[in-house]
């Protein structure tokens, strides 16, 4: 057996072994979709109806984050870019809580 047909079992291997990885987020995202529709019909209170999304929504994100987006093998500058983001992300969206309760606003909206 040659060094060439040796290297292309292995990489054949390799491959089958990603497909495989794939195919199983694959098949965990789309019950995770199933679970987030079931949760619709359930008509539990509005509170623990949009937590409980949110969670699954989570755990898809961050799925397809890992594994389609290839983040999981990424280096720590990956992770710290990521990290701004979320940081940045959440300054601003607390920007109108802090707006709303400065007085200068609450003076001049009508």
């Amino acid at each position: 057996m040659s060094t060439h047909s040796a290297h292309s079992a292995h990489s054949a291997h390799d491959v089958k072994n990603e497909v495989r990885r794939y195919v199983v987020v694959f098949v965990a995202l789309l019950c995770l979709t199933v679970i987030t529709v079931a949760i619709s019909y359930l008509n539990l209170p509005t509170l623990p109806a949009i937590l409980i999304a949110l969670f699954v929504a989570c755990v898809k994100g961050s799925l397809v984050a890992s594994y389609f987006m290839h983040l999981i093998s990424e280096k720590k500058a990956i992770y710290m870019a990521l990290l701004l983001t979320v940081v940045l992300f959440a300054v601003l969206m607390s920007l109108p809580l802090f707006a709303h309760s400065d007085p200068i606003v609450l003076r001049h909206v009508p």
